[in-house]
């Protein structure tokens, strides 16, 4: 397992915009990350312009000129969206086109039209982590939503039993599988290889939703034992079409970038020669942009046309795709301007100065980093960003796999115990008529389980690999 170590620390550091010792510097990282943590929850203030103000406050309280502190941001929100603002907003078009086609409708009844009532838990986690893949987690609970109501009332089930199961395949697939936002930025802050970090997040990924999902909603009814709420049951998005894509169609549509990306991984790894045509084919076909743009392309075939879209329709439905994006993009935009305040004013280089005599595995480190800002900003993007940021140093000497582990880590740690200052809980506690201790007991405890055990999954494969 790589250690943090002397050899680290001899790396030439970026030169930082503050000559701020490291006390000093603490005490900005804690007021900067308080300062956000108040905005967003006492002012209700929107996410982008607190981590915006956030910032600056870093910057302010760590003695950095305050130029030099807004091109610090600036950078780091230009190289963000750069990175992934492009891949956002294709997931975004394909997160769309499968609601509006029908293809999302298709993919859950045919799961469930053939799960029995002993096997329902386990048949939402597949729904969930299938459907998950190409959708934010929020777009996710409104598409999932309705069915889970469905299927509880449907089936006389405890809301528990059946939503546990659905939230832990969204959150999963949120917080350990590209393409989504947080992921996806830590492979580009760690100059990690996405194809291996795909892969070891899908290993990791299957026991812990597992673990979290069908087993823990077991307990989680003992505790939390409700029904699904007397409310009026939001329409489905495809009631309105007199056809809908074929199941096979759908799901090939939604595991096209997955099997792209993948693929690219598995022929670096047996070709091994960037100067051979095959790895080279791949390498474009396999990156993030072509994978998703061709999923997006052939939806518009496999899921637009058995709709029956016009090019009129096609075209709104890119259009309300994006639009929704807009506030996401400002968000991680803003989370990367933050994580280049804190790299720019030397705080990552601090970490490593500080804890240099420590014992403790760096992504054990990275893992707790990402645990502290999620309990603070109630965010598992701009946790993910921030930690990435604060330990890009830690990823200088590893390999390939470690450093695949290491976004994972982060990603891990993201997830740890979401509570009042996180959006998920209140959409959670309000669609699922909860009680904030309801709320806590189930929600909350499935999210703190995602993260430790996928935290553990990581460990231990750094001991194999």
């Amino acid at each position: 397992m790589t250690r943090l170590s002397v050899e680290m620390l001899a790396a030439d550091p970026v030169e930082p915009i503050t000559s701020a010792g490291h006390a000093q510097l603490g005490i900005a990282v804690l007021a900067g990350i308080a300062v956000i943590v108040l905005l967003i929850t006492k002012f209700k203030m929107h996410a982008f312009l607190a981590l915006t103000i956030g910032s600056l406050a870093l910057g302010a309280f760590a003695g950095a000129p305050l130029d030099k502190a807004i091109t610090s941001f600036t950078t780091g929100l230009g190289s963000t969206v750069a990175g992934v603002g492009v891949l956002i907003a294709l997931g975004a078009i394909l997160g769309k086109l499968l609601a509006d086609s029908g293809g999302a409708d298709q993919i859950v009844d045919t799961i469930l039209a053939k799960a029995s009532p002993r096997s329902m838990p386990w048949a939402m986690v597949l729904i969930a982590s299938v459907i998950g893949l190409p959708l934010f987690f929020e777009v996710g609970i409104v598409l999932l939503i309705p069915v889970v109501l469905m299927v509880a009332k449907r089936g006389n089930y405890s809301l528990m039993r059946i939503g546990i199961p659905a939230l832990a395949g969204l959150s999963v697939m949120h917080g350990l599988i590209p393409p989504h936002p947080g992921p996806l930025v830590a492979v580009d802050a760690l100059k990690a290889n996405l194809g291996l970090t795909l892969a070891l997040g899908v290993l990791v990924a299957i026991p812990t939703v597992i673990i979290a999902g069908p087993l823990f909603s077991k307990v989680a009814v003992r505790w939390v034992d409700v029904q699904a709420p007397d409310r009026m049951i939001p329409a489905r998005p495809s009631e309105d079409l007199k056809n809908r894509p074929g199941f096979g169609a759908t799901l090939a549509t939604i595991l096209l970038p997955v099997v792209l990306m993948l693929s690219k991984a598995l022929v670096d790894i047996v070709v091994d020669d960037p100067e051979h045509t095959v790895q080279r084919v791949f390498d474009v076909i396999g990156s993030p942009l072509i994978a998703l743009l061709a999923a997006v392309i052939v939806g518009m075939f496999t899921l637009g046309r058995p709709a029956g879209f016009t090019k009129e329709r096609l075209s709104s439905t890119v259009e309300k795709g994006l639009m929704p994006i807009a506030g996401i993009l400002l968000i991680v935009g803003a989370g990367g301007g933050f994580k280049q305040t804190l790299i720019d004013s030397g705080v990552g280089q601090m970490i490593l100065d500080i804890s240099k005599d420590w014992s403790i595995p760096a992504l054990l480190l990275a893992w707790l980093i990402a645990v502290a800002i999620r309990l603070a900003t109630g965010s598992a993007t701009v946790a993910t960003i921030s930690a990435a940021g604060l330990v890009a140093p830690l990823a200088a000497d590893m390999s390939s796999a470690h450093t695949a582990l290491l976004v994972l880590a982060i990603g891990a740690g993201s997830l740890f115990f979401s509570h009042v200052n996180d959006a998920g809980f209140w959409l959670v506690k309000e669609y699922f008529g909860l009680s904030v201790g309801q709320t806590l007991k189930t929600w909350s405890v499935m999210e703190t389980i995602i993260s430790v055990v996928a935290g553990g999954l990581v460990l231990l494969l750094s001991l194999i690999i």
